[in-house]
């Protein structure tokens, strides 16, 4: 599965446990990440300060969904 453009769940949904540029303390979870874009796409996926954990996320159907609204719904459940 590719990446869906205009998603951005995963920058904003699950949290991320170690430092990230701006966010030294990591992103908790429910937070839009400091580096997604006003059109929903990371602003450092080519550079090499981009978080370990966010360079190895690839996309599933069954998180990412077919749509913003299934992925947001997918995020709340893996959360709880």
């Amino acid at each position: 599965m590719e990446c869906r453009s205009g998603c951005g769940a995963c920058c904003i949904y699950p949290s991320i446990s170690s430092p990230i540029p701006g966010m030294p303390d990591g992103k908790p979870e429910m937070i839009r990440c400091i580096h997604l874009t006003d059109d929903l796409k990371c602003a450092i996926f080519n550079h090499p300060e981009r978080p370990r954990v966010c360079a190895g996320f690839m996309p599933e159907i069954e998180i990412c969904g077919n749509d913003n609204e299934e992925a947001e719904k997918n995020f709340r459940w893996l959360l709880q």
